[in-house]
């Protein structure tokens, strides 16, 4: 006879599928305070609260071993290309050609991830979970593509500012964002969530402060609102401590590649985000691109039937 397996991580999940729909739900949310606070300085802004808020999550568990100088490289490489490194490449990337490119580019993500995790972690890769990964890539860039068709005060200028430089620069935080997945599976086995949230928050700290204190000093804080400082803290807390904790909660028990596909939920929690609270429209086109996108997680987490005897 057959039955479902049993030990399903629904849990896990839910987790990742969380944290990536709570990184598309604030993703508005740091464009609005880029407009206010130059990069660096919201960077160094962001870390420092986070830094203040996770100060009791750096203390080592009683269950946890002294870190030793290869945990340390790979917290360090964790903040370098996930936090730091990935943020320049989008940023600029995305100055250099456009918000499309970045979209159709971003697309990538689950493969690169799931590549990156046989490579490096040698996770055997199932078909349906591969399936499930074509259908995430598909859905992004169904979506992105969809975009061309509707016109934007900036559609003139989005589509012609491409350059090499650029699409590189994309490329690049694609790498950078597959090899934080892949690192963070690795960490997951040795830390705790909460304790690699706080740690590699205190090496982007450390990278962006150089930068950040130059941008500070011509800074007039005085400009800023009651309400944008709140803004702020509730994105510094979004976006390197709930986030970063629920992905590596989640990473804990399911592989790296499996994992990859949750990233679909960035998009279409931003989109969301879009249609609920600023009032756009979502085009049928857009609509079969976020089922699409949809169907790749259902197939890379299905149960599989195994057989089991009397």
């Amino acid at each position: 006879m057959s039955s479902l397996h049993a030990g399903l991580p629904w849990l896990a999940y839910l987790c990742l599928s969380a944290s990536m729909a709570l990184v598309g739900s604030y993703v508005g949310l740091s464009k609005l305070l880029v407009t206010i606070f130059p990069v660096f300085l919201l960077a160094w802004l962001r870390f420092g609260i986070a830094a203040v808020a996770m100060a009791s999550w750096t203390r080592r568990g009683a269950e946890e071993a002294p870190l030793t100088r290869h945990d340390k490289g790979l917290l360090f490489l964790e903040s370098f290309l996930g936090n730091f490194l990935f943020s320049i490449c989008m940023l600029f990337g995305v100055a250099l050609s456009s918000a499309l490119a970045a979209g159709v580019i971003m697309a990538a993500l689950p493969g690169v991830t799931a590549l990156l995790s046989r490579i490096v972690l040698k996770e055997q890769i199932k078909k349906r979970v591969w399936a499930g990964i074509g259908c995430a890539v598909g859905g992004i860039a169904l979506v992105t593509l969809s975009k061309q068709g509707a016109p934007s005060p900036s559609s003139a200028a989005g589509a012609e500012g491409y350059s090499v430089l650029g699409i590189a620069l994309l490329i690049g935080a694609v790498i950078c964002e597959a090899s934080y997945v892949v690192i963070g599976k690795k960490l997951s086995g040795k830390l705790s969530p909460k304790r690699i949230s706080a740690l590699i928050n205190l090496w982007g700290l450390l990278l962006v402060t150089p930068f950040g204190v130059w941008q500070a000093l011509q800074f007039d804080f005085a400009t800023v609102k009651l309400e944008i400082w709140g803004l702020l803290l509730f994105y510094a807390l979004a976006a390197s401590m709930w986030t970063v904790w629920l992905w590596m909660t989640g990473l804990k028990r399911v592989p790296a590649a499996q994992a990859g596909v949750f990233t679909v939920m960035l998009p279409i929690s931003a989109a969301m985000v879009g249609v609920v609270f600023l009032g756009e429209h979502v085009s049928s086109v857009q609509a079969a691109a976020f089922g699409l996108a949809l169907a790749g997680v259902v197939l890379a987490t299905w149960p599989a039937r195994v057989k089991s005897v009397a």
